[in-house]
């Protein structure tokens, strides 16, 4: 699992851990009944503290994406994986722009402007 942390970010570290975990089990690279790394071996990869790593954790087990189990560690809990309907509102979303008439690009500087 590669997860990496935006420099630019402004929000508190431990959101930003747990959006890069939630980013990996949307993109499948996080799979349900996966074994997440230690919260010490994420901790050095993101050259974070291994507290702000368990905070991130926890809140992903607190909306049900992760499970800690002893001796097992943590695991990526089932129907992860099915809990992030983004993707499909994003093709909606594409399919709608299209079906008005607006290109992708079209799209992409709307969603631009809102920022």
């Amino acid at each position: 699992m590669l997860l990496r942390l935006d420099q630019r970010d402004t929000r508190p570290l431990h959101e930003q851990v747990a959006s890069a975990i939630r980013r990996a089990i949307t993109d499948g690279e996080c799979r349900p009944g996966d074994r997440l790394p230690s919260a010490r071996d994420l901790s050095l990869a993101l050259d974070v503290n291994v507290n702000t790593v368990l905070r991130g954790l926890r809140s992903l087990r607190d909306e049900g994406l992760l499970e800690f189990r002893r001796g097992r560690g943590v695991t990526v809990a089932d129907g992860a994986d099915q809990r992030s309907g983004l993707l499909d509102q994003v093709q909606a979303l594409v399919a709608e722009a299209a079906r008005l008439g607006y290109s992708r690009t079209d799209l992409i500087e709307m969603i631009r402007g809102i920022s």
